[in-house]
């Protein structure tokens, strides 16, 4: 191996984007946001991808839940019941939304709001 191509390998590590946890966090949830909003668009022919999306953001706000109800997680109390709560209503919701009753808009217009929080600093969990 020459020397030009070992330094490319050398440095080109470097120069990939570092993954924290935040950036996950908002990876996961935008592409979870974005398919229950593309199954959503699409109406009746899109329930079963509807259905799909709804069940990984009710995992995903399950883990969210679990890990702000940890006595470890270091942010303020008042945001961690806050985020509980938001959790405890997707699940609700969801239901609703699988009977027909309700519409995706309102997990919609919370994951968006997370998702802001989680590109100007806050962080999620």
């Amino acid at each position: 191996m020459n020397a030009l191509l070992q330094a490319r390998q050398a440095y080109s590590a470097a120069s990939a984007p570092i993954r924290t946890p935040r950036n996950m966090e908002y990876e996961v949830l935008s592409r979870i946001t974005h398919r229950m909003h593309d199954a959503a668009q699409r109406g009746n022919a899109g329930f079963g991808a509807l259905v799909e999306a709804l069940h990984e953001n009710n995992r995903l706000w399950g883990v969210l839940a679990a890990d702000v109800a940890d006595s470890a997680n270091s942010l303020p109390a008042d945001l961690r019941g806050r985020l509980f709560y938001l959790a405890e209503f997707t699940q609700v919701h969801t239901s609703r939304i699988l009977r027909r009753e309700a519409s995706v808009r309102p997990l919609l217009e919370i994951n968006t709001a997370v998702l802001r929080g989680l590109r100007n600093g806050g962080s999620a969990a």
